[in-house]
C-alpha cells in the first residue's frame, strides 16, 4: 500500500476526505497546534478516530502561528455566532470567515506535510478542502489545489499529490460521501468553541447541523443550542 499524510484536524472534511483513501493508503495524520481553542477537542477526536481507522498519528506544534495571528480561534477575539440563513449570504459568510481567518494557514500546513511526505516516501497529501468553505475561504478552493500541486511537480524531487476527495462537494454531500466510505463521522469534531460539546452556532456547527438535516439521515453530533 502506498503512503499517504493526511493533514488531520479530526474534523468532519477531513475524517471522511482521509477515509475515501483507507483502503488503498497506509495513512499517517498530522495534526496542528496553532494555539487554536479547539485544539483539545480536536486532539482528542484525532486520536478517537485514528485508534478505530488503525491510522497511525502525531501532533506537530506551531506556537509561532499563534503569536502572530489576529484569529477569532487562537487569540481573545470572541468567535461569530451565525444564523443558518447567514451560511449562504456572501457578505454575512465572509465576515465570519474573516474573523476566523489564520494567516496562511492552510499553505503552512500543506507546506509542512509536503516536507513530511518527502521524508517517510509518501505519495499523496489527503485534505478536506471543499466547494462550499471555498465560497469565503480561498485556500480550500479548487483554484488552490491546482495552484499548489503545480508547485509541488515544480518544488519537489518525489512524486507527491495533494488529494482533495471533498473539494468539488457540498457539506452535505461530504456527508453523503462519509456514509459511503464508512468514516466515522459521529467521532469528528467541528466546533470552533473547543467545548465538550459543540456549540451548535458557530458558522462551522451550523454547516456541519446543516448537512446532516438537508441530508435527511441522523445526526449523532451532541451540541449545546
Amino acid at each position: 500500500m502506498k503512503k499517504a499524510i493526511s493533514v488531520f484536524s479530526g474534523g468532519l472534511d477531513c475524517c471522511v476526505a482521509t477515509s475515501a483513501f483507507a483502503k488503498d493508503c497506509q495513512i499517517h495524520a498530522i495534526t496542528f497546534n496553532y494555539g487554536q481553542k479547539a485544539f483539545k477537542r480536536e486532539l482528542k477526536a484525532a486520536k478517537e478516530i485514528c485508534a478505530k481507522m488503525n491510522w497511525t498519528h502525531e501532533v506537530i506544534d506551531l506556537p509561532w502561528l499563534s503569536k502572530i495571528s489576529t484569529s477569532s480561534l487562537n487569540t481573545d477575539e470572541e468567535i461569530p455566532d451565525v444564523n443558518v440563513e447567514d451560511l449562504d449570504d456572501l457578505e454575512k459568510s465572509g465576515e465570519s470567515a474573516s474573523s476566523v481567518w489564520v494567516p496562511a494557514r492552510n499553505m503552512v500546513f500543506t507546506s509542512i506535510a509536503v516536507s513530511y511526505a518527502e521524508s517517510i516516501g509518501a505519495e499523496a497529501i489527503i485534505v478536506g478542502w471543499d466547494k462550499e468553505e471555498a465560497a469565503t475561504f480561498p485556500d480550500n478552493s479548487k483554484e488552490f489545489l491546482n495552484k499548489f500541486n503545480e508547485l509541488i511537480d515544480v518544488g519537489s524531487p518525489d512524486n507527491i499529490k495533494i488529494e482533495a476527495p471533498a473539494i468539488d462537494l457540498t457539506k452535505e454531500e461530504i456527508v453523503k460521501l462519509g456514509i459511503e466510505v464508512g468514516a466515522p463521522m459521529e467521532l469528528s469534531y467541528s466546533c470552533y468553541k473547543g467545548g465538550n460539546k459543540h456549540c451548535g452556532i458557530c458558522e462551522s456547527c451550523m454547516r456541519r447541523k446543516r448537512a446532516f438535516k438537508q441530508l435527511g439521515v441522523d445526526d449523532l453530533t451532541e451540541y449545546e443550542s
